[in-house]
């Protein structure tokens, strides 16, 4: 075959290759996608250190590593069981996200509900300043968003009200801005120490993405309750009709 004859020129040649991988080798090499020979150019080579197959379990794949400003790369995950790499990925899918958003928006907040509480705080004395109706939806907001950390709480086994009675007098304190419920003590600790942060990012989407779902929900002007239908003859006389 012709992958016979390039083998004994010394050419590593690899067949089969899907289009998306043919893509992101594209990106990491540097080199250009031909698809025919007569078109081909030096231009169009990209370049590696090191273009090698190996066995990895059952499996062959061809490594290609020591690329110039690869703008692809690939990460190669191996565990024992199948589950245990599906939770790796995740993991891995997980961080590299978080770095992704990091990159985009080079800012971070307090995690532990130490936001929500803070930005709680400041609506509340923003609301008594606004006066009427508005000050009564700005004080529901402030409410809402103290919801995340008395989940945080219960999740964690902790009783609800006592955390976000403690992280409210924690807040009112001078330097109390960094300060969240951890959830493995239940006790209020400061998250500056414990480096306990988020990306700015995923916490203005979340908040944005609550915020336009309350709304959508607060314009629905009618409900139709569609009900079921009631039970055929033959199904009652099957016990398909109701319990009581």
């Amino acid at each position: 075959t012709a992958q016979f004859f390039l083998a004994k020129a010394g050419i590593l040649a690899v067949r089969r290759v899907k289009k998306s991988d043919m893509e992101k080798l594209s990106r990491a090499t540097g080199a250009r996608i031909v698809t025919n020979l007569e078109d081909f150019r030096s231009e169009d080579l990209g370049y590696a250190e090191l273009v090698e197959e190996r066995k990895i379990g059952e499996d062959r794949m061809v490594f290609v590593e020591g690329c110039k400003n690869p703008r692809s790369v690939a990460i190669l995950i191996r565990g024992g069981l199948e589950r245990v790499v599906d939770e790796a990925e995740r993991s891995l899918h997980d961080a590299l996200c978080v770095v992704a958003d990091i990159i985009k928006e080079p800012k971070i907040v307090y995690g532990g509900g130490a936001t929500e509480i803070e930005v709680a705080r400041e609506l509340r004395r923003y609301a008594s300043q606004v006066g009427g109706r508005e000050q009564m939806a700005i004080e529901a907001f402030a409410e809402a968003l103290e919801v995340i950390p008395q989940t945080l709480a219960e999740n964690g086994g902790h009783d609800p009200i006592d955390v976000l009675v403690a992280l409210r007098a924690a807040h009112e304190k001078p330097n109390g801005v960094s300060y969240g419920v951890n959830v493995f003590t239940g006790e209020v600790d400061d998250m500056a120490k414990l480096r306990v942060i988020e990306p700015y990012l995923v916490k203005k989407h979340c908040i944005s993405s609550a915020v336009e779902a309350a709304i959508t929900i607060l314009r629905i002007d009618d409900v139709v309750v569609a009900a079921k239908p009631p039970p055929s003859k033959k199904e009652e006389e099957k016990g398909y009709g109701e319990e009581y």
